[in-house]
């Protein structure tokens, strides 16, 4: 254990931290503002992601770290043990600070950039519509199954088929309960706590029907690549860019500087197509669009593409688990949680990963894949938790191989359903 390090620090240093936060807490000094929601969110995050990855059946089957840092922070609020002072330093950081929209923009920008322009590009030809093919059928399931329980194909869609094949809670869950939000009139933390146990339960069910799949390859071999995602030509997909090399400061300064300003310029596009033609969709939407063009079309330098994509990388690696804290304290209501679940939720979560599986199991034989390995990829991993999720379900299928298709289901098939939910929210609550 003396070599154990939680944030990187040492267990002596890192508690004697931990003591001076809960003292401020105690005599209610904590600072108001960036300072205390900053210390507060990354160092209970960090306890917390290491409570979730360390213990079992949660670390396995529910997404580990993440479900625990959300629900163990929404309890301190729910059962009244953190100050209300906290909550509200910690809530202002989230909202009015625009913490989590600056988290989202550098996760949106260093993600796309970050990729490999040819996998992006020629992957697209046959990937995007087995993605596609996935999302529809399992939309369609969990609507039909919505009607034969007597719910609305619209609120089953909303909130559970969408929310699940959302890429995770960071870059899935919470932009979409903002472009719900804005759609609908309807606080996000409302909306959010609604979409919160769908999505860990859809994480927990992907990496079951991951070991259920591997076994089905083994039982009908000809459905399996044994890890191969298609049969020729894969090889020439799969390039990987170097993101690992050291920036200096300056480098990471450009990152700041892009990801942000492309968060702007989608407010701009927002603003002006909603104010001269009546289009109200999320800036979300436009950002990401404005991205995938610019990786698209090398519009920016090779050198920024990387300052933006080890950005990323620092606030995701740095910062994930603070930012999981402010959405399990801001965001989620865990009353409205406990309420969700009951057996017609339970059943509901199942046919969307069971259509998730089926609609790209058939496309993606359609367009030259594997059903067994586009059913994992494209299908499997839109339907889990983002990063860790793919870990966790392709562990279980035993093809971690397949990293690079899983990484383009997480951050690429995330945006098209932030897209997907900008589009939608006025059709089906219209």
């Amino acid at each position: 254990m003396k070599d154990y390090k939680i944030m990187g620090i040492n267990l002596p240093i890192y508690f004697t931290l931990l003591v001076i936060l809960l003292i401020a807490i105690i005599f209610d000094v904590l600072p108001g503002g960036m300072i205390g929601a900053f210390v507060f969110m990354m160092l209970i995050g960090s306890l917390l992601d290491v409570i979730g990855n360390n213990t079992p059946i949660v670390k396995t089957f529910f997404g580990g770290g993440p479900i625990v840092i959300i629900f163990g922070s929404a309890a301190l609020v729910y059962f009244s043990i953190l100050p209300e002072s906290v909550t509200d330093t910690v809530t202002t950081f989230m909202k009015g600070g625009g913490f989590l929209d600056f988290y989202i923009a550098a996760l949106i920008t260093g993600s796309i950039l970050g990729m490999s322009r040819k996998l992006l590009v020629k992957a697209a030809v046959r990937y995007f519509p087995t993605i596609i093919g996935g999302v529809a059928v399992s939309l369609v399931f969990v609507s039909l199954g919505g009607m034969l329980f007597g719910q609305s194909p619209a609120e089953s869609m909303a909130y559970i088929g969408i929310p699940i094949m959302g890429g995770g809670m960071g870059a899935g869950a919470v932009p979409i309960a903002e472009v719900f939000s804005k759609g609908l009139g309807v606080p996000s933390e409302t909306i959010l706590s609604k979409l919160v146990p769908a999505v860990a339960l859809g994480n927990a069910m992907a990496i079951v029907f991951g070991g259920l799949l591997d076994k089905l390859g083994k039982v009908r071999p000809e459905l399996s690549g044994n890890g191969k995602l298609m049969e020729i030509g894969e090889d020439d997909l799969i390039e990987k860019v170097n993101n690992d090399e050291p920036l200096s400061i300056a480098d990471y300064s450009i990152g700041i500087a892009i990801a942000c300003t492309f968060f702007a310029f989608g407010n701009i596009v927002g603003y002006v197509l909603d104010t001269y033609a009546g289009l109200d969709i999320h800036p979300y939407a436009w950002m990401i669009i404005s991205v995938g063009l610019a990786k698209a079309f090398n519009l920016l330098p090779s050198k920024f593409e990387k300052a933006c994509a080890n950005w990323y990388k620092f606030v995701a690696t740095n910062w994930t688990s603070a930012l999981l804290v402010g959405i399990g304290i801001a965001y989620t209501d865990l009353g409205q949680v406990i309420a969700a679940f009951s057996p017609t939720f339970l059943v509901l979560v199942f046919l969307v990963v069971l259509g998730a599986v089926v609609g790209t199991a058939v496309v993606g034989k359609m367009v030259g894949f594997y059903p067994i390995e586009a059913a994992i990829t494209a299908g499997l991993c839109m339907a889990n938790m983002g990063g860790t999720g793919d870990v966790a379900v392709l562990t279980a299928a035993h093809r971690m191989e397949l990293m690079p298709f899983a990484q383009i289901s997480s951050r690429l098939g995330g945006a098209f359903i932030i897209l997907l939910a900008t589009f939608l929210v006025p059709i089906i609550f219209g």
